[in-house]
């Protein structure tokens, strides 16, 4: 119930290992090299790059930084940054790499569902450690599932789940999909489907357009057509921003309820409360969510000029949770990290809430219902939600029982 680049292809870099102590000179029992090594594997320059880019490196900065204060560990910590430019081949090169010739321990971000699967099989194959918090596929954690990978921060259940139920429920029933014709945007649809189905809808239409494209005339005029209560706009980045402007442009909005699946905070800033008002969004993480994420937020905002966004967020709190870890343990062995990580209950920072880590290694965690707000109710450029409900891990994400991952013991 709801309550309230390497290897010459894009770019790698190397940011300075940080040795916390004298002690850290000393050889640390199963810690590689005394030197923890994290890979950054973001989209740089590409249509994800405002989700992942610049804003992955500073908050993975942040979390070295920041951990490093608070648990002064005996071992040194160093990031590498690389660019998959949405290109599997690249990805598995760079993945490769790292864990074979810069002894990376944990690759993260991994934004782009079809990248995250790839890098997926290496992290797998090398028995090194992938934490995806960039990427949402439902694949990740069912039948792509691995015992080295964890997904992290979201996914398409839980972005798709909370809108469809929510919707459905209030009386609009018939459904268009507009999404991105590749694994994210069909599996937004097809977890939406499931959910409106469930509360007696059903679905009229669906287009799916290819990644790149600008012009959404077409797409939108067939929603504009159709008999549909809702039209579901199942991508993001520019896609989406460029769905949602065609979809306002021919009223849209006037006639259809319109709702985002795979959309973020930074979609709807870059939008305007003006263009994106009354939306209906699901989201991990929102920074003026309480005292504890409003005050971390600052802090990124000090650091970036910006607030964060759940991307943000959760690669911050992977980084922390993966170095707690490791400092807790005193190795970072992939086995080992995972079961430290899966032994405790109830995790909380400011991005999990009651999390844990589930069989299928997805992390589960609260997840919020948004609207973005009136231009007349908003505050200010970063203030454009309103939580409208929470949802449990397990209503967000579904049950454990319905994993279709090897690992779970059915």
């Amino acid at each position: 119930m709801l309550r309230r680049s390497a290897l010459g292809i894009g770019f790698s870099l190397a940011l300075a290992a940080m040795a916390a102590s004298p002690a850290s000179a000393q050889q640390t029992a199963g810690i590689s090299d005394n030197v923890v090594r994290i890979g950054i594997l973001a989209d740089m320059s590409g249509v994800f790059s405002d989700l992942s880019g610049a804003g992955s490196v500073a908050a993975a900065k942040l979390a070295v930084e920041d951990f490093k204060k608070k648990h002064n560990p005996a071992f040194g910590i160093e990031l590498v940054i690389g660019d998959h430019q949405n290109k599997t081949d690249i990805a598995v090169n760079i993945a490769r790499d790292w864990y074979d010739n810069k002894k990376v321990d944990m690759i993260t971000d991994a934004i782009n569902s079809a990248v995250a699967i790839a890098a997926s099989k290496v992290a797998t194959e090398k028995d090194r450690l992938l934490i995806v918090t960039g990427s949402g596929s439902t694949k990740i954690n069912n039948e792509e599932c691995s015992k080295n990978t964890l997904l992290y921060a979201w996914n398409t259940y839980s972005f798709a789940a909370l809108p469809a139920t929510y919707l459905t429920r209030k009386g609009h029933k018939k459904w268009f999909f507009i999404g991105i014709d590749y694994a994210f945007g069909h599996s937004l649809q097809a977890d939406a489907t499931t959910m409106i189905k469930q509360e007696g809808g059903e679905v009229v239409g669906a287009v799916h357009y290819p990644l790149g494209t600008s012009d959404f005339t077409s797409y939108v005029l067939q929603a504009q057509s159709s008999n549909a209560d809702v039209v579901a706009l199942a991508s993001a980045g520019a896609g989406l921003l460029n769905s949602l402007r065609t979809a306002k442009d021919f009223g849209l909005d006037k006639t259809k309820q319109l709702t985002i699946m795979g959309g973020s905070f930074d979609d709807v800033v870059a939008l305007g409360t003006d263009v994106a008002q009354g939306l209906l969004i699901a989201e991990g993480f929102y920074w003026d969510f309480d005292e504890e994420s409003r005050a971390w937020s600052a802090h990124f905002e000090a650091a970036t000029g910006k607030k964060p966004s759940m991307l943000n967020a959760g690669l911050y709190s992977a980084i922390m949770q993966y170095l707690a870890a490791v400092s807790r343990t005193g190795t970072d062995t992939a086995k080992d990290v995972i079961a430290d990580i899966r032994s405790q209950k109830s995790i909380n920072d400011v991005f999990l809430r009651n999390a844990h880590l589930r069989d299928d290694n997805l992390m589960s965690h609260d997840v919020y219902l948004l609207e973005v707000k009136k231009p007349s109710e908003s505050k200010g450029k970063w203030d454009v939600y309103k939580v409208i409900a929470t949802a449990s891990g397990e209503e967000a994400f579904g049950p454990i029982s319905q994993s279709k991952c090897p690992l779970v013991k059915q």
